[in-house]
C-alpha cells in the first residue's frame, strides 16, 4: 500500500513507485511488460515532449484510442507537465467526437490506429489541434508515439502542481444532449485514493495483479488503473471488453483484483464452461456504474467464490460515493439491492422537491458532498451552478437511505414513470423481472397511455434456449411488486441498447413510442 502522505499530486504516483517498487512490473498489455522504473522514466519523456511542443499548464491533451499501456504513460506524463488528459469516447459517432475535441480545446491529440481515418475526416473542423501523434505508428504524416517519446529528455521536469489543478477531463455519457466535460483535479484523485485505501475497496496488496478491462475514457476504467498503480500492483490491461479474453487473463496472470460493470458480469456468468475455470487467486471483485440484479450478483458469487464490493459514484464525483462492503453481501442481511454506505470522506443526503432532507425510506433525489467532487463542468458555468448547490452535487438519481444509512437507488429521476399519479421507478421493476428464470436482460420504460398518462412497459431479452410469454411474465411480476408497478405490456428483443459503461440507453428505447408527442411525458 502506498503511503498517501507521500503524494501531493497524481504525478507523484509513478515517482513514488519507481523508488520503492522500481523493479516490479507495473503494466502488462498484450505481452508487453513495463516496470515502474520504466513507466516513471517514460512519463518524464512524455512530459518533456509536451512541454517542448509549447503546451502550457492546464492545456488539454486528447487521447482517442482503445485501452493500452500507452494511455497510462501519457496520463502520467501529462500530470508531470501539469497538463490535463482527456480520454475521448471512441464509440461515439464522428460528429460527437468532433464536438468533444473542440469543446475541450484539445491542443495535441494522441490517436490509436483504429481512428486514424476518423480523425483525418474531421481535420478540417478541428483546427485547434496543433499536432497529432500516432499511438500505434504506421501513419504517413504523424509521428510514431514510441519514436516521439524516446527522443525526449527523461529528466523529471518536477513542475509545481496544486490540489486545485485539473489533471483529467472526462465527458459524461451524453445520453441526452451534448456531453459535458467534467473537470477532475489532483485533490479529487487524492481523495479517491484515500477512499480506496481506507474505505474497504482498494487497500490492495502490492505485487499482485489487477485487470483493467473497462474503457479508459470512463472514470471506472481510469480509476482501476490509477488505484492499481498507486498500490504497486501489476495492471493487466485489456484492449477491448471481451468476456472470453477476460476469463483467460484472470487465469493466466492469476489476477487478484478486478472491476467489472454489471453487464460484463452478466456476460461472464453466461460463458459456457465458466464454472470449470481456475479463479482460485481472484480475491476481490469490484463492481458499479449501473444497477445489478440479485440474480446476476448471486450467480457471480457462486461462480467466482471471492469477495464482492460495490462502489456507487458518477463521473462528477470522480467515481466515488458509497461502498457496499464484502460483508454486506450476505443475502440474509437484506442489503444486496443497496449500494452501501457513504465513503469515509463523503456525505450523502436524500432531498425532496423543496430541498428538504427526507427521513429514512422516503424516495427523493440523492445529493453528495466530498473532496472527490468535481471542480465543475468545463466552460459551462450554468450547468455547474445547477449541479452544485451550496457545495452539494445534485446527482439526478432517485433513491432513499434506510434506517442503517444504506443507500438504495431507484432510478434516474428523469426515467421515472408517472402512471395514474403513482411514481414508478424502473430499476425496481427491472429487479423484480430479473428474478424470472427466463429473463436474461430487461429494461423498463414509460410509454404513452390515454388512461393513465404513462404505462409501464418492459423490454426483455430471454436467456438462450429459454421461452416465456408476455402473460407469463406479467403474472409473475404480480407476485413480486405492487399492481401499479406491474408492466402493462412486454416487448421481446435480441439485445438492449447500452453505452460503453453498460448503462441502458432508455432514450433510444422510449423514442419509437413517443414519436409525434410534444413532450416525453404524458
Amino acid at each position: 500500500m502506498i503511503a498517501l502522505d507521500q503524494l501531493s499530486c497524481v504525478a507523484d504516483i509513478t515517482r513514488y513507485q519507481s523508488k520503492i517498487n522500481g523493479h516490479r512490473v507495473a503494466q502488462i498489455f498484450e505481452g508487453r511488460e513495463t516496470t515502474y522504473t520504466a513507466l516513471d522514466h517514460r512519463a518524464s519523456q512524455v512530459a518533456n515532449g509536451l512541454i517542448a511542443a509549447g503546451c502550457k499548464p492546464n492545456t488539454r491533451i486528447g487521447y482517442l484510442g482503445k485501452n493500452s499501456d500507452y494511455f497510462f504513460e501519457v496520463m502520467s506524463g501529462t500530470a508531470k507537465a501539469n497538463l490535463v488528459i482527456t480520454g475521448v469516447n471512441w464509440r461515439l459517432a464522428p460528429p460527437e467526437i468532433e464536438y468533444i475535441l473542440n469543446n475541450a480545446c484539445i491542443d495535441i491529440l494522441f490517436v490509436g490506429a483504429e481512428f486514424y481515418d476518423v480523425v483525418e475526416q474531421l481535420m478540417p473542423n478541428i483546427g485547434n489541434i496543433r499536432q497529432f501523434i500516432a499511438i500505434d505508428g504506421d501513419h504517413s504524416e504523424w509521428p510514431d508515439y514510441g519514436s516521439w517519446r524516446d527522443t525526449q529528455d527523461s529528466t523529471d521536469p518536477m513542475l509545481p502542481a496544486s490540489l486545485d489543478d485539473d489533471v483529467m477531463q472526462l465527458y459524461t455519457s451524453g445520453t441526452t444532449g451534448h456531453p459535458k466535460g467534467v473537470q477532475l483535479t489532483n485533490g479529487n484523485y487524492l481523495d479517491v485514493l484515500d477512499q480506496a485505501a481506507n474505505g474497504g475497496w482498494g487497500d490492495w496488496d502490492e505485487g499482485e495483479a489487477s485487470i483493467v478491462a473497462m474503457p479508459i475514457f470512463h472514470v471506472a476504467g481510469v480509476n482501476v488503473g490509477v488505484v492499481g498503480l498507486c498500490q504497486g500492483l501489476t495492471n493487466v490491461i485489456l484492449k477491448d471488453v471481451d468476456p472470453a479474453v477476460i476469463l483467460d487473463l484472470l487465469e493466466k496472470y492469476r489476477v487478484k483484483y478486478a472491476f467489472f460493470v454489471p453487464a460484463v458480469i452478466l456476460f461472464l456468468n453466461s460463458i459456457p464452461g465458466v464454472r470449470d475455470r481456475d479463479f482460485s487467486n481472484l480475491d476481490f471483485l469490484l463492481y458499479g456504474a449501473s444497477p445489478i440484479s440479485e440474480d446476476v450478483l448471486l450467480t457471480a458469487k457462486d461462480i467466482f467464490k471471492c469477495n464482492f464490493c460495490q462502489v456507487y459514484g458518477l463521473t462528477e464525483t470522480c467515481g466515488a460515493g458509497t461502498i457496499l462492503q464484502p460483508e454486506d453481501h450476505d443475502p440474509s442481511l437484506g442489503k444486496l439491492r443497496s449500494c452501501g454506505k457513504a465513503a469515509p470522506t463523503a456525505e450523502v443526503r436524500i432531498i425532496g422537491e423543496q430541498g428538504q432532507t427526507l427521513p429514512a425510506n422516503e424516495v427523493g433525489e440523492i445529493i453528495y458532498q466530498s473532496k472527490a467532487l468535481m471542480k465543475g463542468y468545463w466552460r459551462n458555468d450554468e450547468a455547474t451552478a445547477k449541479a452544485i448547490q451550496n457545495g452539494w452535487f445534485h446527482t439526478g438519481d432517485a433513491g432513499y437511505l434506510d434506517e442503517d444509512g444504506y443507500l438504495y437507488i431507484h432510478d434516474r429521476i428523469k426515467d421515472m414513470v408517472v402512471s395514474g399519479g403513482e411514481n414508478v421507478y424502473p430499476a425496481e421493476v427491472e429487479n423484480a423481472l430479473f428474478d424470472h428464470e427466463a429473463v436474461g436482460d430487461v429494461a423498463v420504460i414509460g410509454v404513452p397511455d390515454e388512461k393513465w398518462g404513462e404505462a409501464v412497459k418492459a423490454v426483455i431479452v430471454l436467456k438462450p434456449g429459454m421461452a416465456a410469454t408476455e402473460d407469463e411474465i406479467i403474472a409473475y411480476s404480480r407476485t413480486k411488486i405492487a399492481g401499479y408497478k406491474v408492466p402493462k405490456s412486454i416487448d421481446f428483443t435480441d439485445v438492449l441498447p447500452r453505452n460503453p459503461t453498460g448503462k441502458l440507453l432508455k432514450r433510444e428505447l422510449r423514442e419509437p413510442y413517443w414519436q409525434g408527442k410534444e413532450r416525453q411525458i404524458n
